[in-house]
């Protein structure tokens, strides 16, 4: 081995002190500096090239020409004197220029570090979100929608993407940002060293996005398993909400995460409302409003007084708002029996425009116009003919939810061009009661193929886009050409069959309104504003769980002639007494005449005002939750 010299060992050292960065550089500089100038100050001193100048002075004058070049202009003396100060400034001029240089690099270095977004997030209340997709920007309108009351709000994104690009992204895509910031930061929200920089502990809920790829699921439940094992946790529980794509993970996700952790299986949910909306014209207005902070929304609202009354006399006691059901400790009880009491620490569940505008009518006399009711059975309902057109991973659930709903002996067509589909509809017929299914293959753009499906007799229109195998943009251009082939047939043809379409990105909303289509799903926009929802109130997962569940209460758009005479003026306090006869609860109407017009909601009212008058047509319909 080659000996080491003084100089490998001092250049060793020099190396160290280097790579400490530069917080210890300036340290060692100034240090240097102050030693300078008092070696020079005793120099000077003792060999009295000034003599009129005691020591403090002459410490003064050496640190002056170090620090400020332009001193030794003015200055007069014997040369000795001159070229001493002369070199005092030469040495000044190195260690500021290098103090200079290291501070720059210094900062430089500290915003290249920012830039990382690995810096440590100190807020608290704030909403964290893990992980990135299309969802993130319509979980923030929401929320940012949700908070615009509050004074300071925060939500903190932890991506495994450039922090810079985030915040670029999330600028050009919402506008206005209200009152709340948002926050990003690079990392892994696997690593548990990650989950540390946006402070979950003091956060006030956590929201984990389902990300891109084969096995999203996975991702998910590593994620929640960093949380709740985290050795830096808190004592108390979180409040998680997280997105699982395939049903039968559901179990591992709920063993890991427990009772801190809101599942939304999201392929299965899509997949009970697209059933449900193919055959109630309206109900994805409904559910957009439900679910969307803007409007109206699901409250629950504590009421006291209102302890030792029955549910169905709650349901007169607000003019402004609607009763849903009752929370019991913890349990939801939706569309409960009419003569269910009401206890002192029951908490009501209302439907309000906002969570501050639910108060009690004081209405010693409610208009209920008993004449008006109608109290008629409903007709028995014949089979249909559904057609589907499309195909993805929720074409085989919509099957099997659809099978719940429809009558007896109806028929369900599949056409797609996806040649796999046949077999996963074998597998899958004999659980099937209802429902006969046919598969056809071919490209449903295609307006011969359309022209040959019988059309006359289909009742319902589904179509799913093609997510699995294209692009959002593709998928959505496919959804959007056969929507225009399928209104040209119909209004050329006098056809009358009601269709709902799946959309992937609510940017090409504007494009299918334009097809006049009857309802239309954005997938990614009512995950979004579920997880959105859940993140604000964890009670709100089982009603949703309710709601869309077949075998639960749910909501249904019936004829206006099941509860009211049409043509008569009526207050909806009686649509109310009618609908509670029939064990159900009247949340709102919807016209006909205004069910092509997106500035009218498409004639969707929810919670109106039970006081007002309205004379209902014949094709006009009453919202209800209802059980069947």
């Amino acid at each position: 081995m080659n000996k080491i010299g003084l100089g490998d060992k001092l250049k060793y050292r020099v190396d160290n002190t280097m790579s400490k960065g530069s917080g210890v550089l300036i340290l060692y500089l100034l240090l240097l500096a102050v030693i300078f100038i008092l070696v020079v100050s005793i120099i000077v001193a003792a060999v009295r090239i000034v003599s009129d100048k005691n020591f403090a002075e002459i410490i003064w004058k050496v640190m002056t020409f170090t620090i400020d070049q332009g001193t030794i202009t003015a200055e007069d003396g014997a040369w000795v004197y001159r070229l001493s100060m002369l070199f005092v400034t030469i040495v000044g001029i190195v260690l500021l220029s290098t103090l200079i240089g290291i501070v720059t690099t210094g900062i430089d270095s500290k915003l290249q570090e920012l830039r990382k977004g690995k810096s440590r997030v100190i807020e608290r209340n704030h909403t964290v979100i893990l992980g990135w997709s299309h969802q993130v920007f319509h979980i923030i309108r929401e929320i940012v929608i949700a908070h615009k009351n509050k004074r300071d709000s925060c939500i903190v994104i932890l991506a495994d993407r450039d922090k810079v690009e985030m915040e670029d992204e999330i600028k050009a895509r919402i506008r206005n940002m209200g009152n709340t910031r948002v926050i990003c930061r690079t990392g892994d929200p696997i690593e548990m060293s990650n989950l540390d920089i946006v402070s979950l502990n003091t956060a006030r809920s956590i929201i984990i996005l389902s990300p891109d790829g084969e096995d999203p699921d996975i991702e998910v439940i590593k994620i929640i398993l960093a949380i709740v094992n985290n050795p830096h946790r808190k004592e108390g529980k979180y409040h998680i909400v997280a997105e699982i794509k395939d049903e039968k993970n559901l179990i591992v996700a709920k063993m890991v995460g427990k009772d801190e952790v809101e599942l939304i299986s999201s392929e299965d949910l899509i997949s009970r409302i697209i059933a449900q909306t193919s055959r109630q014209t309206g109900l994805s207005i409904v559910y957009g409003e439900l679910l969307n902070f803007e409007g109206n929304e699901i409250y629950f609202h504590r009421e006291p007084s209102l302890a030792g009354i029955t549910f169905g006399e709650s349901l007169f006691k607000y003019e402004t708002s609607s009763v849903i059901g009752i929370l019991r400790e913890e349990k939801v009880l939706l569309n409960p029996e009419k003569d269910e009491i009401i206890d002192k620490d029951d908490s009501l569940i209302v439907i309000a425009e906002d969570d501050t505008s639910t108060h009690l009518s004081g209405n010693e006399e409610i208009d209920i116009d008993f004449d008006a009711i109608n109290s008629r059975e409903r007709k028995k309902e014949k089979p249909e003919r559904i057609l589907l057109l499309g195909w993805n991973r929720k074409g085989v659930r919509v099957i099997e939810q659809l099978d719940h709903y429809v009558p007896p002996g109806s028929h369900l067509q599949i056409v797609a061009n996806i040649k796999k589909i046949k077999e996963e509809i074998s597998l899958n017929r004999k659980k099937l009661k209802n429902l006969k299914v046919h598969f056809k293959n071919g490209d449903t753009t295609d307006r011969r193929l359309l022209n040959s499906l019988k059309l006359k007799d289909v009742s319902h229109v589904i179509i799913l886009c093609y997510s699995d195998i294209l692009s959002v943009h593709e998928a959505d251009a496919h959804t959007l050409m056969t929507l225009i082939h399928l209104r040209d047939i119909a209004e050329k043809k006098g056809y009358k069959f009601s269709i709902v379409s799946e959309i992937l990105d609510e940017r090409n909303r504007s494009l299918i309104e334009v097809t006049k289509v009857d309802d239309f799903i954005v997938t990614n926009k009512l995950i979004s504003q579920i997880l959105a929802q859940i993140s604000e109130n964890r009670h709100l997962s089982r009603i949703y769980s309710e709601i869309f569940d077949p075998s639960g209460s749910e909501i249904y758009l019936k004829p206006v002639e099941d509860y009211v005479k049409p043509g008569r003026e009526v207050s909806f306090y009686t649509v109310v007494e009618s609908a509670k006869e029939k064990s159900e609860i009247a949340i709102g109407y919807r016209l006909a005449r205004f069910c092509k017009d997106p500035d009218k909601s498409y004639g969707v009212k929810l919670n109106p005002v039970k006081t007002e008058k309205i004379i209902f047509s014949e094709d006009d319909r009453i919202i209800v939750i209802a059980e069947d």
